[in-house]
């Protein structure tokens, strides 16, 4: 079954809880014109100016607010409050060689005219944010082999990949339902919900819409799907930016690929280090604290990070591990983050003190 195959776009189809379609295609988000997967002319492309790790994947994000309701308003740390009826996308994919492997790590894709030129990508799964009158939720859909449709699978997937290059294999993990309600959607005060991600210090960079390059945050207000594009927590950067500095750009990995468990409201809050941008005191970002709760996963580290010494940092231990009682994050990876571990090293190494006291 193909998405689309012509000029023509359907509305987009909206559904409640216990009405989910089995098919990605019946929510009429994202079709297939050209031989490139496009999002709906009411669902806008964007891009986080760092992006979370998932095992090299790429993603190709879209979001689509109700024409019907008012712009979005800015809550608490940069949340937008969108509305019943909003849904986000997120299509993991990688770029594509001979006989179904997938090509290499890192190597980005180009966006064709409108989207994603399905003979360079192996599409795996989009995940889907949508907003319902109970509150966000999350749903995975496997693409099938022929990149025509994808299935909702709400007990997540176990995927066998390969990379060409190197004849590296691996499992990439799909998350069921309950992992992705965990990991993408906070809950806030009030028993209020957001999606994790979609928030102003992570959307304020340029985009090249259609190959038009804007600010993000200013283009999304001009369509009237958010009222104001102030961004309410400065220093985030692309961590892959080298010149940028090494704490800047620390910081900006730890928070998107750790602070949406480590914070104070999040499933981690318990082990008291809160690893997003805007934690200040060294302490809660573990900074010669020591673990609430020794065992397998600190590697025998004494504290979470000692300053100059990242070999003898539970942080680096854990991000560079790929035993199930000790990685972090817990969910998400299968590989270790090659790159992003490098990063966390020279910065930890180029800390000053030390933890004797």
């Amino acid at each position: 079954m193909v998405l689309l195959s012509s000029c023509s776009q359907p509305e987009v189809r909206f559904f409640e809880r216990g009405n989910f379609p089995t098919k990605l295609s019946e929510w009429s988000l994202l079709f297939i014109e050209s031989g490139e997967l496009v999002s709906h002319e009411q669902a806008v492309p964007y891009d986080l100016k760092s992006a979370l790790f998932t095992d090299y994947a790429h993603k190709f994000r879209t979001v689509y607010v109700p024409t019907d309701t008012g712009p979005a308003k800015t809550i608490a740390e940069g949340r937008f409050d969108l509305p019943v009826g909003s849904i986000i996308t997120k299509t993991f994919y990688y770029l594509k060689s001979e006989g179904g492997l997938i090509k290499t790590r890192n190597e980005a894709l180009d966006f064709g005219s409108k989207g994603l030129a399905l003979d360079q990508v192996k599409l795996i799964e989009t995940r889907l944010l949508v907003n319902t009158a109970d509150g966000w939720v999350g749903l995975p859909y496997i693409w099938n082999e022929q990149g025509t449709d994808a299935t909702l699978e709400v007990t997540g997937a176990q995927l066998s990949l390969k990379f060409a290059d190197t004849g590296e294999q691996f499992s990439y993990a799909v998350p069921d339902f309950n992992q992705c309600q965990g990991c993408h959607i906070e809950n806030l005060t009030a028993g209020a919900m957001a999606p994790i991600g979609f928030k102003s210090h992570h959307l304020d960079k340029p985009y090249p819409h259609l190959h038009k390059v804007e600010s993000q945050l200013e283009h999304f207000q001009a369509l009237r799907m958010i009222e104001s594009t102030q961004v309410d927590i400065d220093g985030m950067v692309d961590y892959r930016d080298e010149s940028q500095s090494i704490e800047d750009r620390t910081r900006s990995y730890l928070d998107i690929n750790c602070g949406h468990c480590h914070n104070p409201t999040g499933p981690a809050d318990t082990s008291g280090m809160f690893l997003t941008r805007t934690t200040k005191d060294p302490l809660r970002l573990g900074v010669c604290k020591a673990p609430v709760a020794a065992g397998q996963g600190t590697g025998g580290r004494p504290v979470g990070i000692t300053p100059g010494m990242a070999s003898e940092s539970i942080l680096l231990y854990r991000i560079n591990s790929l035993d199930l009682g000790a990685m972090m994050p817990e969910l998400g990876r299968s590989l270790v983050h090659i790159e992003g571990v490098a990063l966390v090293e020279q910065w930890i190494s180029a800390m000053s003190g030390s933890c004797e006291s």
